[in-house]
């Protein structure tokens, strides 16, 4: 509804102004406009630039008595200069984009390169009224080829634009520009990489490392995925030397600390982590992998606090909430636990992990309803867990609910035919359910 009054009150105010100036449309100059702009003869470059300074807006000497007496001697000199002006927009803001005096990032450059495109279309329009000025008989020619120029760009930025509507495009497109650029083959492997073409993303990754051998990112990612395919050797060397290209590569530390964890290289693993920290202070998911590693090792306190500081870094960071809940659960700290998944559903409310640990807590403090909840809404948000269901039976067997046990095990097991605690539990009730239904019967033939 206010959307349609603002939009009437849009169309009242555009159709008064529209009306106000309507008539001015085919309006011409008035007596004295033309000699001041078109007959001016200080605005062309034929004349001495300090004729300006002498000279009244309309071209006369200021001195005489016929003068106007308008001095705008710095408006005259911007239309003078109009041919400077474009060309020093073409060329000015170019420098610094050309690295000559110093090193820029592509972001930089990209901005300042829409400044020459600007002194290149005023430089363009310039010379165009000069043709016209000096072959007036091939106007209608000019004119011709000046549309057609228009409407060529007009056509190569469609065209432009539908390589813009997405990432792999884009980058493709660029490989058709400069197929040599080491950036646009890695650009194109990470696309692939998010697209889960890992042999693809491989390939264009050592080619991007073949056209740039110190391409530190790219041996990077690399390793990444070399890492999850289960190659370690060659992950490492390609982490190691990206780290020696770029010894404050923080990613780079952290991820061979991953690596050198999976070899069971657990002291160089933890150097690794360190240092990646100490380049990167604030960096969750360092802090999230040393506290891992150091859980591991048996130092549980320590990977506590590696943990909890990935959170303050990062609230939203769940898998370390959630590890650092499982542990505290683990070692018979259920009162912290829920303490600390209370704080952490106040960031991430909706983390079904965090529910999950949640009720896992709270029931073993035998809080039954309150476990309850939480492990419903973490089924709620996730509902293809088996683990969830399975420990939501656990709750209601030792809450002696035991159709409602019966069912949440069933239901695992639908998910996860092998999930062992769902299977060991299940035959557990069933055989407390028959042992029961016999000492039931055997007690009714007593009576």
């Amino acid at each position: 509804m206010d959307h349609n009054i603002n939009s009437r009150k849009f169309i009242a105010i555009a159709s008064v102004a529209w009306a106000c100036h309507f008539v001015s449309l085919w309006g011409g100059f008035v007596f004295d406009d033309s000699e001041a702009i078109v007959k001016n003869k200080d605005i062309f470059l034929y004349t001495p630039a300090s004729s300006a300074f002498y000279n009244d807006f309309w071209g006369s000497n200021i001195s005489l008595n016929s003068s106007h007496k308008s001095y705008r001697p710095l408006t005259i000199l911007s239309f003078r200069n109009v041919t400077t002006m474009a060309a020093c927009l073409c060329v000015l803001p170019f420098l610094p984009a050309s690295n000559l005096f110093f090193k820029v990032g592509f972001v930089i450059a990209e901005r300042t390169l829409l400044l020459p495109s600007a002194g290149f279309s005023l430089m363009v329009a310039v010379g165009l009224e000069k043709l016209k000025d000096r072959y007036g008989s091939l106007k209608k020619i000019f004119s011709f080829f000046y549309i057609l120029l228009i409407i060529t760009f007009i056509l190569r930025c469609i065209i432009r634009n539908y390589e813009w509507l997405n990432e792999e495009r884009l980058f493709k497109s660029a490989l058709e520009v400069c197929p040599l650029n080491a950036k646009v083959h890695y650009n194109i492997a990470k696309v692939e990489a998010d697209q889960g073409n890992k042999l693809i993303a491989i390939e264009k990754y050592r080619h991007a490392l073949k056209l740039y051998p110190d391409y530190e990112q790219a041996m990077n990612n690399l390793a990444n995925i070399l890492r999850e395919d289960g190659d370690l050797k060659e992950a490492e060397i390609l982490l190691k030397k990206a780290v020696q290209v770029r010894p404050n590569f923080a990613a780079a530390w952290m991820n061979l600390g991953i690596v050198l964890s999976g070899k069971s290289r657990f002291e160089e693993a933890e150097e690794a982590y360190r240092t990646a920290l100490k380049y990167r202070t604030r960096y969750a998911d360092a802090h999230y992998n040393l506290g891992n590693l150091l859980l591991d090792l048996g130092r549980h306190q320590e990977a506590l606090e590696s943990w909890k500081e990935a959170t303050k870094v990062r609230p939203t960071h769940s898998a370390a909430w959630a590890n650092a809940l499982a542990l505290l659960d683990s070692d018979g700290r259920a009162a912290e636990a829920v303490e600390l998944g209370l704080k952490a559903l106040r960031y991430i409310p909706r983390a079904p992990a965090i529910h999950f640990a949640l009720g896992n807590a709270l029931g073993k403090l035998n809080r039954f309803l309150e476990a309850e909840a939480h492990f419903l809404q973490a089924i709620k948000i996730n509902d293809n867990n088996a683990l969830y269901y399975s420990n939501l039976g656990v709750l209601y067997h030792r809450w002696e609910k035991t159709k409602k046990a019966s069912e949440m095990y069933l239901r695992a097991l639908k998910i996860d035919p092998h999930l062992r605690s769902a299977q060991n539990n299940l035959k557990k009730l069933e055989s407390f359910l028959l042992s029961s239904a016999n000492a039931q019967a055997k007690k009714r033939l007593n009576l």
